[in-house]
Order: C-alpha cells, then structure tokens, then sequence
C-alpha cells in the first residue's frame, strides 16, 4: 500500500482536458451539488451492500479495489479500514479534498486522484484490481463515454474481478427531464451486458428510493 507521503505522479490539468458540450454540463451540474453542500448520492454511509461483500457471508477476501466517483470518500475509506488497498477517482476537485482530510482523519491510506472515470488512461491507475465499487457514477456519464469507462476497467480487472454498481434506472415517461439529458438515460441490466463483454452479471438488485435504482454485480471471466 502506498504510503501518505509517497510521491506519486501530478495529476492532470483537468481544466486543459477536452470535453465536450454535454461533459461539460455534467461537470458543472455535479459541482453545484458539491457546491450545496448537499450531493444525493453522497450520505455519509456506507450502503449495506457494499457492507455485506466486504464482511458477509462469502465475503471477499481482502485486495485491490478502485471506487469510481469515490465522492467524500466515505467507502473508499471504508474499504481501506477492512484491509483493502484503496485508490479512488473522482472528477470534482472539492470531493477529493474533502476525501483526503475524511482518510486522514480516520488514519487509513486511500490513493485520491482527481481525475474522469472514463479516461483512466491518464492516471496513474495500472492495476489489476480485484473489486470496483460505483456509487452513481457510471449512470451519470454521457452515453458517448461509458464505453470508454467499461473499456477503462475491464483492461484493470483481476481473473474474477468483481464490479458492484448503484446506478438509477431510466427516467419513467413523462417525468421531468433531469438537469442533464443523458442523465434521463439511466443505465440498465440490458446495457452492462453489452457493453460489458467478458463480465458475467451475476446479479440485478432493485434499490430502496422512491425512484427506479438498481444495485449491479458483475464478475470479471477467469
């Protein structure tokens, strides 16, 4: 594991990185979450499903493990607590800084990059990792990217890997569009199974919101 103090390679300039028109709008749309104060999918808890892979029966044995979009760092932290050795990825500036002081605080090691979950390529983020954590981070990438996020993970998947994802379904007719438009898409077991080949999804879980959400696991082929 790395140590606090290691030196460790500069992270990019995200500001010089291109985007385009609709990544930019997810960009400034999560900032003003981070902004409020008040991220949804950021409770400050780690969700029991997460809990129960990591310490219930059949749990896995600790490794390696990369979270998508880690937020705060409440479960990076988490993981790192239970023996993991944690890097952990998130596209706003102020969630990373918030994740480092929450690691520091319960005086864990998590490797905080900020960076984009779909272009791991410029991070310092080799793998192989054994498990990948998403909390609503894969459903908000634009439909464009989220090859380029399966592409990302699957070239740093372990034999067997495990990939547990909370993602929101799709936005019921009618409703009122989301702030982003490619957020009104969702994400669906249909599409992990294409766009994840040489994953099994083992398993399809419906959240407890009051809105479609979905918990997803997948596994890596040997």
């Amino acid at each position: 594991m790395d140590r606090p103090d290691a030196p460790q390679k500069p992270e990019p300039d995200l500001t010089s990185t291109r985007r385009d028109p609709e990544e930019e709008s997810v960009h400034r749309a999560l900032e003003r979450y981070y902004r409020s104060g008040k991220p949804p999918w950021d409770t400050g808890v780690t969700p029991p499903e997460l809990v129960a892979l990591v310490e219930g029966h059949g749990a896995l044995p600790p490794g390696r493990a990369l979270e998508l979009g880690c937020g705060t760092g409440t479960n990076a932290t988490y993981l790192a607590r239970h023996g993991w050795e944690v890097t952990a990825v998130d596209l706003i500036d102020r969630a990373v800084d918030q994740a480092r002081q929450k690691a520091a605080a319960a005086g864990v090691a998590v490797r905080l990059l900020h960076g984009d979950a779909t272009r791991l390529d410029e991070l310092d983020v080799p793998g192989p990792f054994d498990l990948f954590f998403d909390l609503s981070c894969y459903c908000g990438i634009p439909l464009h990217r989220r090859d380029a996020y399966a592409a990302g993970l699957t070239h740093r998947a372990a034999p067997g890997a495990r990939l547990l994802m909370f993602g929101y379904g799709p936005e019921p007719p009618g409703n009122p569009l989301p702030e982003v438009a490619s957020w009104a898409e969702g994400v669906t077991a249909d599409e992990l199974r294409a766009r994840f080949p040489g994953w099994a999804l083992l398993d399809v879980t419906p959240g407890t919101n009051s809105v479609p959400t979905f918990w997803f696991t997948l596994r890596r082929s040997a």
